[in-house]
C-alpha cells in the first residue's frame, strides 16, 4: 500500500484519504424532505405506527344504545355511532370538521379535504388504530353513487377496513388507499366497464361517505396528516350497496 508522509510526520494512507473523500461526497446528497416521511420512518419515531407531526384527530366512538352521547362539548373531533350497527358517515370536501357528530340515528356528517391535488399522489395521509375493551371490531369502506350507472358503490375486498380491538398495544396503520378513493368505472364506453381507483369527490360521482359497520368496537382513533403516502389509482373491487 502507498502512503503519503504529512509535515508533522504522520502517514496517511490513499485508502485513508479515499474514505475521507466518500464521506465528504455523502455529506453534500439531497435528504428527504422533512414534510415528507416515508411511514417506517415515522412509526420508528413515535412508535405507535403514526407519523410524527400536526394532524387532525377523528374518535368514531361506539356508544350503547341505551346510553346518550355527550355533545356539551360541540361537535368537536368525535363522532358516537351505535355499539352494534350501522351509521353511514357522509362526507363533505373542506377543512376538517365533524358536521353531525350524532351518528347513533344512522347518519354523521364529517368534512374533510379533496384529497386530489393533481400530483398523482394523494395530498394526505389517513391512518386509524382500534382501541377500548378487547374483543370489539367494526369494518369501514368508501361509498358514492356513480353517475354513469346511477348506483351506490362501496369499496370491497383488500379496500375495505376491518378494524379488530385485540388485547395489547395497538399500532396505526395506513388506510388512505381504501378511505381517500373509491372504485370507479373509468371508462367512456358504457358497454365496456373499467374499474379504477379514484380519489374522493371525483366528478364520477356525489353523496361520497363512509359506510361503519360496528361490532362492539369502543374507539376507532383517525389521524390525519399532511404528507403523502399513497400513489392515487390502481385496481379495485367493489360492491352495489
Amino acid at each position: 500500500m502507498h502512503a503519503t508522509r504529512t509535515r508533522s510526520g504522520a502517514v496517511t494512507s490513499f485508502a485513508t484519504l479515499a474514505f475521507l473523500t466518500l464521506i465528504g461526497c455523502d455529506s453534500s446528497t439531497t435528504a428527504p424532505s422533512a414534510t415528507t416521511p416515508s411511514p417506517s420512518d415515522a412509526s420508528l419515531t413515535t412508535g405507535n405506527g403514526a407519523p410524527s407531526g400536526a394532524h387532525f384527530n377523528l374518535n368514531i366512538i361506539g356508544v350503547s344504545k341505551d346510553k346518550s352521547a355527550d355533545f356539551s362539548g360541540g361537535n368537536g373531533g368525535r363522532i358516537f355511532v351505535d355499539l352494534v350497527g350501522s351509521t353511514k358517515i357522509n362526507l363533505t370536501e373542506g377543512s376538517y370538521q365533524v358536521l353531525d357528530a350524532n351518528g347513533t340515528d344512522g347518519t354523521a356528517a364529517f368534512q374533510l379535504p379533496n384529497p386530489d391535488n393533481g400530483s398523482g399522489q394523494l395530498a394526505y395521509s389517513v391512518w386509524v388504530r382500534a382501541l377500548g375493551k378487547p374483543g370489539g371490531k367494526a369494518s369501514m369502506a368508501s361509498c358514492f353513487t356513480e353517475l354513469s350507472t346511477a348506483t351506490t358503490w362501496c369499496n370491497s375486498g383488500e379496500l375495505t377496513v376491518n378494524l379488530n380491538r385485540v388485547s395489547g398495544g395497538q399500532k396505526f396503520v395506513d388506510v388512505s388507499k381504501g378511505l381517500l378513493q373509491v372504485c370507479a368505472d373509468v371508462d367512456a364506453d358504457p358497454l365496456v366497464t373499467t374499474l379504477q381507483l379514484v380519489p374522493l369527490f371525483s366528478d364520477l360521482g356525489t353523496d361520497y361517505f363512509w359506510q361503519y359497520d360496528n361490532s362492539g368496537l369502543k374507539l376507532a382513533q383517525m389521524r390525519f396528516y399532511p404528507i403523502s403516502t399513497t400513489t392515487a389509482g390502481g385496481a379495485c373491487t367493489r360492491t352495489a350497496k
